[in-house]
């Protein structure tokens, strides 16, 4: 299936979760300051294993960072 994640198409299997989505981006699920929306929803990281992503969805991953 394929999914927009920010901007770009990504090819995801068949079943993939948020969660599955994070870890092929080399993100730690732990690491803090991560936020996900789907389809302009933002999904709870407690939720990430068991939301499904479906074909044609838009994913934003957000990453906060310290600056000044």
């Amino acid at each position: 299936m394929i999914v927009t994640v920010n901007g770009e198409q990504r090819q995801l299997a068949a079943g993939a979760t948020v969660a599955t989505l994070v870890a092929s981006l080399d993100v730690a699920p732990e690491a803090r300051g991560i936020a996900i929306a789907l389809n302009g929803e933002v999904v709870r990281r407690g939720s990430w294993q068991h939301t499904e992503l479906l074909d044609g969805a838009r994913v934003e991953v957000v990453s906060a960072v310290q600056g000044g």
